[in-house]
């Protein structure tokens, strides 16, 4: 039997005291099995993952789970209450102007220190359970910081509090203007056939602060320290991922449905589900190591047409934008294109036709490869 809780979490308190919630989903088998913690919208207008979970939650109640799957949907509502007009504002907390996706916590030294206090004789599973308390105990202590936190770092601890658990985490984002694709660690490249998006981005094994990296980041460190202690090698199959999910400000019930079907996908080889009861599909996937994930910048403000559309690869020379100047309509200077200085393929573009100069133009692939 599979079981549903849930449960509410405050993340913050606005201005007049009041606290802000969210919901805690937890689908728990009484199979053994791996914890995966599955969150949305910590950028406030993207909220399609939202609706991905809807329909996890939808399938997987019906499903025999082994282990237990954590879904947090909706994970900021401070950055989802955030509006300009019709737009959603929420990307960097308001007050101290940090990214709501840049706060996790990882520290280098504390990994060291705990590797040092294990023992040839200890087994693996010996391992993972004490590290586990004990990276749970350094996020507490994070918390509990007697100079305080921002509100961003507030937030991302307690949701990393909830995630320290897994053995997997899926952060499920989008982009402003997007097509799928996915953030892979370089040491878990072999997941990329677990999904299906057709496009996948192989991050170092390095922190850089997002929640992916918070997560595999303190086991690939102590596995390093204690190969290089012992000489031997350790796996603790404790992996991040961060999903994106086509554009911001939209929700498509069918669209997340779809997404809803890759992560099942990987649940199912990740051991949650029964086996061969979802398949990914036969498709071709496209990978791109992240230094040649490659932004384009304006060095020019203006009114643009976005000619390239994210998901279609381009040629080098081929027109990607057209730029309206509105201080020359009376001339040839009107007007000018922007082409692709490479072959490429455009991920996302930025969501506005009105571009100021030194803005993200596009993020694209560059010297990628089928996998």
């Amino acid at each position: 039997m599979t079981t549903l809780t849930k449960s509410h979490m405050v993340v913050a308190q606005n201005a007049s005291g009041r606290s802000m919630n969210v919901p805690v989903y937890r689908l728990k088998g009484n199979i053994p099995g791996p914890t995966i913690y599955i969150q949305s919208s910590i950028h406030g207008a993207e909220v399609q993952g939202n609706v991905v979970i809807y329909h996890l939650i939808q399938a997987l109640q019906k499903q025999v789970i082994a282990g237990e799957i954590i879904l947090v949907p909706n994970c900021n509502p401070v950055g989802t209450n955030i509006k300009a007009g019709e737009y959603t504002l929420g990307r960097f907390d308001p007050v101290n102007g940090t990214n709501w996706n840049r706060g996790y916590f990882f520290d280098a030294e504390k990994v060291k220190d705990f590797a040092d206090t294990v023992q040839p004789e200890d087994n693996i599973d010996e391992i993972r359970q004490q590290f586990r308390a004990y990276w749970a105990a350094c996020i507490e202590e994070k918390l509990a910081s007697p100079w305080g936190l921002g509100l961003a770092q507030q937030l991302n601890l307690k949701l990393q509090r909830l995630a320290v658990s897994a053995d997997a985490v899926l952060d499920l984002h989008n982009g402003p203007v997007s097509t799928r694709h996915i953030y892979i660690p370089e040491f878990a490249k072999n997941a990329a056939r677990l999904f299906n998006f057709p496009h996948c981005i192989f991050i170092p094994n390095v922190f850089a602060g997002a929640l992916d990296e918070a997560t595999f980041c303190p086991w690939w460190t102590l596995q390093e320290h204690l190969e290089s202690r012992f000489g031997r090698p350790y796996h603790f199959d404790v992996v991040g991922f961060t999903l994106e999910m086509g554009s911001q400000e939209v929700i498509k019930f069918s669209e997340g449905e779809i997404d809803a079907a890759s992560i099942l996908c990987y649940l199912a080889a990740k051991g949650c589900l029964p086996e061969g009861s979802h398949q990914p599909k036969e498709m071709t996937r496209i990978g791109v190591d992240l230094s040649d994930y490659k932004t384009l910048y304006t060095d020019w403000g203006g009114m643009v047409e976005y000619c390239a559309k994210p998901g279609e690869k381009v040629k080098k020379g081929q027109v990607m934008a057209r730029v309206l100047n509105i201080d020359e309509l009376d001339n040839e200077a009107g007007s000018f294109d922007i082409t692709a200085p490479c072959d490429l393929i455009p991920m996302l573009h930025f969501p506005s036709a009105s571009v100021l100069s030194g803005t993200q133009l596009y993020k694209v692939f560059t010297q990628y490869t089928e996998i």
